[in-house]
């Protein structure tokens, strides 16, 4: 027998609601990166903040990523928040490698794809689930 979407997310519990916060604490890590982004242009330790900052969401994407798993399997959750929490994950690691080499012609659209792609997952996590 297969549980209905509102007995999964009920069952998901904690995780759910932990989930939901911490995605909408990366979607704030990742508008914080633009900012630093134009800090790197206009202040002498702009590239530090930046740098740090960038860090730091890598940190945030790999707990997201583990609240997706922990609502999907042992919380009996659904699984689509994992997918875009990992493409976030890899995506952020991608971005961070290309900043460091000074590929800025791929690291500055990609930063733009990552903010739109936590948005669109934060959408995902805050929606109700349909009876």
């Amino acid at each position: 027998m297969t549980a209905t979407l509102a007995d999964r997310t009920v069952r998901a519990g904690w995780p759910l609601q932990a989930l939901k916060a911490v995605v909408v604490l990366h979607v704030a890590a990742l508008l914080f990166q633009a900012v630093t982004a134009g800090m790197l242009l206009s202040l002498p330790g702009g590239r530090a903040l930046h740098s740090t900052s960038g860090i730091v969401l890598a940190l945030i994407g790999l707990a997201h990523l583990v609240l997706a798993i922990l609502v999907w399997r042992p919380g009996g959750g659904s699984a689509k928040y994992v997918a875009p929490a990992a493409l976030l994950l890899v995506f952020t690691v991608v971005a961070a490698l290309l900043g460091m080499a000074h590929v800025k012609t791929v690291h500055l659209p990609l930063g733009v794809a990552l903010f739109g792609g936590g948005v669109a997952q934060l959408a995902r996590v805050m929606s109700r689930p349909r009876a």
